[in-house]
């Protein structure tokens, strides 16, 4: 039955690794678990009842894209478009966060439009292959940085903006921390080197369980106030009647006290970031699971698209923000994950995980953090496929700027609109308009009015 459901061998591929790689991608995306209640909850929502929607969010559209796609893709809630809904639209516009998920289902709406009829297909085939393979570069120093962040490694400065920790200042807490993500990488990429199947969760698995001992024998201390939880899990239950607090609260909105310009501007602000946030890790995940064709299209990118757009409705309704596709799909794809089971896979942890909530987000970030610094290394090597000569600067530059710009800038879609903004530009001024698309200038405009009226 898999077999014919997701053509296990046409890809090369079978149970066992398709079930380990969507366990991977689980196991980097879980902190998700945690942070969207605590990011959301500041905005007035009920942590536990983000939670239990965020789970099921996930589940239904990760379902989605295994059975409508057949791809290793996992979905749940976009970090930065939660901390977008909290930090702009309630604490910056003003706004409640009914009103808020009102406007990212009216998206989510928009977007199933758009993903019936070939707009999103459109831009995805219009961006050229360097830049394809420059999102994927880009991708990788992103979530590499996100990694050395969450470990605490990297830190804030003043006078350089960002620093690696001091390990001495407040060992049992920010200095173990970042030592244990700091061993777990070496783990995890010697298991790796060794080609040992798993090797991704198996680095996160063990960092987790050297935490632990090192919490059962001092080295580690919980510090609640400061945000290190006990690594060792709570086996309470959750309340699931605390879903109700969120489930449909997004239609017991007064449109008239808000304004119609202003709903507007706040469902176009969710839709520009997230169009750009899922086609950058549609083309990076895509591009380092060599999923594009000889054209450097995605054959599957339509349903791939109507499972994202199906998602982020549904999560807008249960009352989580918008659903989007995980770039931590990349840690799945990299152990092997091919086809739509690794995604199946994802789908039925999150769904698992409402009953035991509070195991999953006892999972450390810096158990995590080795995962994502090793994926990103391994989507950085597609800048091997650029080409830096003289005839290909036309082509290089750009690409150049859209992959610093992802980690510098701290987004997927900043990165790619540099990317389409300068290749526009320089292929034009440089006479070589063969090259660019016709998409692509509608892009490049649409971008450069998104700087300056957004």
């Amino acid at each position: 039955m898999l077999e014919k459901l997701f053509k296990l061998k046409a890809n090369n591929t079978n149970v066992k690794t398709e079930i380990t790689a969507g366990i991977t991608t689980f196991m980097t995306m879980a902190y998700i678990l945690a942070v969207n209640p605590s990011i959301l909850g500041e905005a007035g929502m009920d942590p536990t009842g983000v939670l239990l929607a965020t789970c099921i969010a996930s589940f239904i559209g990760t379902i989605c894209m295994a059975l409508m796609a057949n791809l290793p893709f996992a979905l749940s809630a976009g970090m930065g478009l939660n901390a977008f809904l909290t930090y702009t639209v309630v604490f910056g516009f003003g706004y409640s966060w009914q009103v808020a998920l009102l406007a990212v289902f009216v998206e989510g709406i928009i977007f199933v439009v758009l993903s019936l009829t070939n707009v999103r297909e459109a831009i995805f085939n219009s961006i050229p292959y360097s830049l394809k393979n420059a999102v994927s570069v880009g991708i990788g120093l992103f979530i590499a940085f996100i990694g050395l962040q969450n470990a605490g490694i990297v830190i804030g400065n003043d006078s350089t903006l960002v620093s690696i920790v001091s390990f001495t200042d407040n060992f049992k807490t920010v200095g173990i921390c970042a030592l244990l993500a700091i061993i777990g990488t070496f783990i995890t990429a010697i298991l790796y080197i060794k080609r040992i199947k798993g090797s991704i969760l198996i680095g996160i698995i063990a960092t987790w369980l050297i935490g632990i001992i090192c919490q059962l024998v001092g080295l580690y201390t919980p510090d609640a106030a400061a945000g290190f939880y006990s690594l060792i899990p709570d086996f309470k239950m959750t309340d699931f009647s605390k879903l109700g607090t969120t489930f449909g609260q997004c239609f017991n909105v007064d449109i008239n006290g808000v304004g119609i310009f202003n709903f507007i501007v706040i469902v176009f602000s969710f839709l520009f970031v997230d169009i750009f946030d899922t086609l950058g890790t549609l083309i990076g995940v895509s591009t380092k699971a060599d999923f594009l064709d000889e054209e450097g299209k995605l054959p599957k990118i339509k349903p791939a698209l109507l499972a994202d757009a199906i998602g982020t409705t549904a999560g807008a309704v249960l009352g989580t923000s918008t659903v989007t596709t995980y770039v931590e799909s990349s840690a799945g794809v990299a152990e092997g994950g091919r086809t739509g089971l690794t995604a199946l896979t994802t789908g039925f942890l999150f769904l698992i995980s409402m009953f035991f909530a509070p195991i999953f987000t006892a999972i450390p970030s810096f158990a995590t953090a080795p995962a994502l610094i090793i994926v990103g290394f391994l989507m950085f090597s597609n800048i091997a496929q650029l080409k830096f000569d003289g005839e290909s600067y036309v082509k290089a530059i750009p690409a150049y700027l859209c992959i610093i710009a992802m980690p510098l800038f701290y987004s997927i879609s900043e990165g790619i609109s540099i990317g389409v903004i300068s290749y526009v530009v320089i292929n034009l001024i440089c006479k070589k308009h063969k090259d660019i698309n016709p998409v692509m200038y509608v892009l490049a405009v649409l971008f450069v009015l998104k700087y300056i009226f957004l």
